[in-house]
């Protein structure tokens, strides 16, 4: 077994071992806090060296116990991972994402504030979250895929409803309901294709479902689409996400912006690039892009509340990526995946501000925010930077993104290329107005100028334990005072927003080789099956 096959179960395995270990240092809080950025960190550097070895040698697969192709002609029977530059990439910006809020968690004071907030559930929950995750991009068949789904979102129904408020339950059976029929159709798309191929391994699929009719190539994929295009909140399959996510405390609803819909454009990748590469269905996820964007960007200009106005302008830009993937071309799949990159960063990073702004002011609404910028300069700062880089303002790496989506646009040249071209540009300038309009109200107008801002300031106790959740403050009178260990993970992200800038044209090398092998199955399929395709 090679390096890469010796690495590639360490970001699934670190941690499940891990979240044990926590469960039973249930009473010992600074024992699971040490085990679970230890656990995150060790993550961190196995994807790092795995990111290395793929770019190095290709795409590397690995059948767990030995269950792999045989000279009779049968495929992998048993569980497969596959490791190549895609799946790498998004370990990679996944495990720096976990990592960062999991420090930030932290930081915020996680403990048991009292007996009805069992928080002492949160680390290993966020462990088995973090493992579902990795298990999605290393999946190399599709019940797999499932099961990786499957598992960050029992993880996820728990981080949701912790604390168990009225509107937390209420959001998390809403979460539940719509979850559970997206795995639903998920697993009729396994029968109908296990039916109708006799396998559920990706690389065979590849191969098994060239010799199917069109007409049923069409209608599984279709199935799979929806299933995903649920997880991923492409509309018009997103209403449940501005519902939420909101509701949760700023690390959760951080980390389940930044990438729980990655997830789903990640298997929307795969399904469309490996297992259906005709384009039968690009005009349809072209005009689903399309709507995608301008609903999500016209729902958060009607919001008040940050933390429901960014989850509108996240399903907005999950309509970029979907652009790039329906594409077919080598630039617009680039494009999409640096997109992804970029987008996990900055997502993440505008949550964990909502969570400082909460912090100093007490509240995320904008009709009770203001003065901000003149209270806390650096506060401005940590907002404006991702704000910007969201909005696309060159020369941050959503410009870089977007410029490169719009190059694969124009390039296709078709007549819904175009209107996705506009549709792109319309989205940026409307989300531009939307991070601007939070800045001139949250940041820039005096406080007493705000419609709820005299309320504000006479109750902030009161307003902190409305907005407030699970997540205990160390002491609940110190609203104004950012913890250090919030602002670290927070400018850390900011960090890597701007290394996707600085570095952008190594990254973007990276990502036209990512694209090169996502839409080549033939490396893919060879290095599953090897010799027995």
């Amino acid at each position: 077994m090679n390096t890469t096959g010796v690495l590639m179960p360490l970001p699934v395995l670190i941690p499940l071992v891990a979240a044990a270990f926590t469960l039973i240092a249930g009473r010992r809080p600074r024992l699971q806090r040490l085990i679970a950025l230890a656990a995150l960190s060790g993550v961190l550097v196995v994807c790092v060296a795995l990111l290395y070895l793929t770019d190095r040698d290709g795409t590397q697969a690995l059948h767990v116990g030995g269950w792999g192709p045989t000279d009779a002609g049968l495929g992998p029977l048993g569980i497969t991972l596959v490791a190549d530059r895609l799946s790498a990439l998004m370990l990679v910006v996944s495990a720096i994402v976990l990592l960062a809020v999991v420090f930030y968690a932290i930081g915020q004071g996680i403990r048991d504030g009292d007996e009805r907030q069992p928080v002492s559930i949160f680390l290993p929950t966020y462990l088995v979250l973090s493992a579902g995750v990795c298990t999605a991009f290393l999946a190399g068949d599709l019940f797999n895929l499932y099961v990786g789904f499957e598992v960050l979102l029992s993880a996820s129904f728990v981080l949701l409803t912790i604390g168990a408020s009225k509107e937390r339950v209420r959001a998390g059976i809403s979460y539940v309901m719509v979850s559970m029929v997206s795995s639903l159709i998920f697993l009729i798309g396994l029968a109908l294709i296990y039916a109708t191929t006799g396998t559920l391994n990706m690389a065979e699929l590849s191969l098994r479902l060239q010799e199917v009719t069109t007409g049923t190539r069409s209608a599984i994929f279709a199935v799979l689409l929806v299933a995903f295009g649920i997880k991923a909140a492409v509309f018009p399959l997103s209403a449940w996400l501005p519902d939420s996510y909101p509701t949760a405390p700023a690390p959760v609803t951080a980390v389940f912006a930044g990438l729980l819909t990655k997830v789903g454009v990640y298997a929307i990748i795969r399904a469309h690039s490996l297992l259906f590469p005709a384009g039968r269905l690009d005009d349809v996820l072209l005009v689903a892009a399309l709507l995608t964007m301008l609903v999500g960007i016209l729902g958060a200009i009607a919001q008040s509340d940050i933390k429901r106005l960014l989850s509108f302008t996240l399903i907005s830009h999950i309509g970029y990526m979907v652009f790039g993937i329906a594409l077919s071309s080598r630039l617009g799949m680039s494009g999409a995946i640096y997109y992804v990159a970029h987008h996990i960063i900055v997502q993440t990073t505008l949550f964990l501000v909502v969570g400082l702004i909460e912090r100093q002011a007490g509240a995320s609404t904008l009709r009770r925010l203001g003065g901000l910028a003149a209270a806390s300069p650096l506060l401005a700062f940590v907002f404006m930077v991702p704000a910007l880089n969201l909005g696309g303002i060159p020369p941050f790496s959503g410009f870089i993104g977007k410029v490169a989506l719009l190059e694969a646009g124009t390039a296709n040249g078709s007549v819904l290329a175009w209107l996705l071209v506009a549709g792109s540009v319309v989205t940026s300038l409307l989300t531009l107005y939307v991070v601007a309009r939070v800045w001139t109200k949250a940041f820039w107008r005096a406080r007493v100028d705000a419609p709820e801002g005299a309320l504000a300031d006479s109750a902030p106790s009161v307003l902190l334990d409305d907005y407030s959740d699970d997540v205990a403050f160390d002491d609940r009178g110190d609203v104004g005072r950012m913890p250090v260990g919030m602002l670290v993970p927070t400018m850390a992200l900011i960090a890597v927003g701007l290394v996707l800038t600085v570095a952008a044209g190594p990254i973007i090398g990276y990502t036209d080789r990512a694209a090169d092998e996502v839409l080549d199955r033939g490396q893919y399929i060879t290095a599953v099956l090897g010799s027995h395709r």
